[in-house]
């Protein structure tokens, strides 16, 4: 019976080291993948959220500005109306 306890011993200690290697292989492929994935977003020269999100801020307070100065154009052209 030593005998088979003995095998079944080197065979978890096999599954065992399996497992460590496997583990490793997946953490070594998912760094390289997110490496490979931030070099390519680099190289795409994308916008980060917080810059695009300033930047929408932007055109919304210049639209804002836009539509006031158009309002307050309209109304001073009606006034150079009124006083022809």
């Amino acid at each position: 019976m030593q005998t088979t306890s003995s095998v079944f011993d080197d065979l978890a200690r096999l599954m065992t080291g399996a497992m460590g290697m496997a583990q490793g292989a997946q953490l070594e492929a998912k760094s390289f993948m997110r490496a490979h994935a931030d070099r390519f977003v680099a190289e795409m020269d994308l916008v980060s959220r917080d810059e695009f999100e300033a930047v929408k801020q932007l055109a919304s307070d210049a639209r804002a500005e836009a539509d006031a100065l158009k309002e307050r154009v309209a109304a001073l052209e009606a006034l150079l109306k009124d006083r022809a």
